[in-house]
């Protein structure tokens, strides 16, 4: 969630952490700071909010040095202010973290009982006065560090310096990812390969447990028992050029804009058009002897899991049950002896998911995971990859990588279907003829973009919005509210219609707008009379269908939306995308900060 980037190098190095740091800002965006060694000393530079706080900070005050951190913070323990800003430091150590320390509280009163004077509210200062604490007793920075970490209970990413070390830097990783960069008289650390893009192409992923310690020709590793190890060294293919928004105002509306083009590049991958079939990987276990699918997903993902869902036992004729990641392990869910745990996720590093992965694999379930970074945590875990290909997603709001998402599903449910001789050949060539499809039908949605602006300037301020849908279509009203709350700030519900008259309706009057998923498949009748239930209470109608479904019904309507014909397998992928445009120009309506809204950020590394 919070970003992480460290160079032990041989020039100044504090361009390079906030060229890195550049990177990560999607990952948090409360304060950002660094910390380098001037002359044998640690000295820090650090802002509240955005990164050009701190940009504007070291131009105004360079900050010299040849080893040194920085950090982009979400905040966990304490306000978003500078006081709590990362790096912490004492006069013998600085460091950075990423995750939740768990037991920091017992911690924090044994040191303050020990005379430890503690400046913020969080609960990484405490490693930083842990170490110092024990360094002082007469420990050298890397037995008081190891020391340290046996301490800690939780979850983090950690770099950390020592003054008067200017060949030495120290990294530790237990539930949230680091990487270990290589370079020539140089070394590196991030919290993941993008941090490092610029800097290095060869890295190593620490694994669970995992602490390095650098200098400038290289990395001892060891593991959290003390083990000196060898961990592999990869070539990353993440691009060292930043990302940028091209003639777009926000990251959201180019990512809403490279979906035809993204989603083109996910079904290549599985798509064979010679012979009009899916073609996914080889699994290392027998998709036809699968007994049952749990898919586990968080967020907008899961929402991509509840189409699954329908899709799986529709088509491939396949029991499948779905959960929140944060709420699967504490359950104890009973998993069927052979299943398949299927884990969906844009960033591959998901605390909840990551951990949901792992109960999976400890009860024996086979692990497929979908993904859209390659070499995340997830990727490396799983039994079986199923990769999207929607490049770096930098909107918080995700909307390239869900529908990546659903197109990358749709081919392994069909594969699936295959496998278990759920369809035969026709339909199979049916439904793969459908989904090739969706490239261009997903361009023709986009050119509704004015409409949808002009009807967010008519609902922007509208106090509560609601959505609804049948079928596939639930999953999209979810996904609808959920893009709207995210970064417009209104509260939104989604309802599968067929609920309204067993509650909700009680929240229908003539201020509710109501955005209406119907496209023409074996629901449109029910919801077409859901919909007319809540026209008759006055509610202000958004119709979301097509050709045949606005001929039935479009004139009963405030205002519609005539989307292209699709056979209803693939429907929902490309009524993602109007959901989508119609939260970005409302949020655009009220002013609201699109691409990084409060309180949220793109990768959710802590539970």
């Amino acid at each position: 969630m919070c970003g992480i980037v460290g160079v032990i190098g041989e020039t100044d190095v504090a361009p390079r952490l906030i060229e890195g740091l550049r990177r990560l800002e999607y990952r948090g965006y409360d304060s950002a700071g660094i910390a380098t060694l001037v002359n044998g000393h640690i000295d820090r530079r650090r802002a509240e909010g955005k990164l050009i706080n701190l940009e504007n900070r070291q131009a105004d005050d360079p900050l010299g040095g040849d080893v040194g951190i920085g950090h982009t913070r979400w905040a966990t323990h304490g306000v978003p202010n500078e006081v709590n800003a990362h790096p912490h430091a004492t006069s013998r150590v600085a460091l950075v973290h990423n995750g939740i320390i768990e037991n920091y509280r017992e911690i924090r009163v044994e040191l303050a009982d020990a005379g430890c004077n503690f400046a913020s509210d969080t609960d990484t200062e405490v490693v930083v006065q842990l170490i110092s604490h024990m360094m002082a007793e007469g420990d050298d920075p890397v037995t008081a560090t190891g020391k340290a970490l046996k301490r800690l209970e939780g979850a983090f990413a950690l770099a950390i310096i020592f003054s008067g070390e200017h060949n030495l830097m120290i990294g530790a990783r237990r539930g949230s990812p680091l990487v270990v960069g290589w370079g020539d008289g140089e070394m590196y650390l991030g919290s993941d390969a993008m941090a490092l893009a610029g800097l290095s192409d060869r890295v190593t992923y620490l694994e669970e447990g995992d602490w390095a310690i650098l200098n400038r020709t290289g990395a001892e590793i060891r593991t959290a028992e003390d083990v000196v190890v060898e961990r592999e060294v990869k070539l990353s293919s993440v691009s060292g050029g930043l990302v940028g928004k091209g003639n777009h105002r926000h990251f959201m509306l180019k990512e809403i804009y490279e979906q035809p083009a993204v989603i083109g590049e996910t079904l290549n991958t599985y798509f064979n058009p010679a012979n009009r079939t899916i073609q996914i990987p080889e699994a290392p276990f027998d998709l036809a002897s699968v007994p049952k699918v749990t898919i586990i997903a968080c967020g907008t993902s899961f929402y991509a899991a509840m189409i699954a869902k329908y899709w799986f036992e529709q088509v491939a004729g396949l029991a499948v049950e779905i959960d929140i990641a944060s709420e699967f392990r504490y359950r104890a869910a009973p998993l069927v002896e052979g299943g398949l745990a299927l884990f969906i996720s844009q960033s591959g590093e998901t605390a909840d998911t990551l951990a949901a992965l792992k109960y999976a694999k400890e009860h024996g379930q086979h692990t497929a995971v979908i993904v859209n970074v390659p070499e995340s945590s997830m990727e490396r875990d799983a039994d079986y990859v199923l990769p999207t290909h929607a490049g770096p997603e930098i909107g918080v709001a995700s909307t390239k990588a869900f529908t990546c998402q659903l197109v990358t599903l749709a081919c392994f449910v069909i594969a699936t279907a295959v496998a278990r001789g759920a369809i035969d050949s026709d339909e199979e060539a049916h439904l793969s003829a459908a989904i090739a499809e969706v490239p261009s039908r997903a361009a023709e949605v986009l050119n509704h973009d004015e409409r949808l602006r002009e009807l967010a300037l008519d609902i922007c301020e509208a106090r509560d919005i609601l959505y609804i849908g049948r079928g596939v279509s639930y999953p999209i009203a979810l996904e609808g509210a959920l893009k709207l709350k995210e970064i417009s700030y209104i509260h939104a519900e989604g309802f599968a219609a067929g609920e309204l008259k067993h509650g909700p309706i009680a929240l229908i009057d003539e201020s509710v707008p109501v955005i209406v998923i119907a496209p023409s498949d074996a629901l449109f009748d029910k919801t077409a009379s859901n919909m007319q239930e809540i026209m008759a209470r006055g509610a202000r109608v958004v119709f979301l269908s097509d050709d045949a479904g606005i001929a039935k019904l479009g004139d009963a309507a405030e205002a519609s939306i005539a989307l292209p014909t699709v056979d209803p397998f693939v429907a929902p992928i490309l009524y993602a995308l109007p959901v989508q445009l119609l939260a970005y120009h409302v949020a655009v309506a009220k002013g609201t900060d699109v691409d990084q809204p409060r309180n949220l950020a793109k990768s959710v590394t802590v539970e």
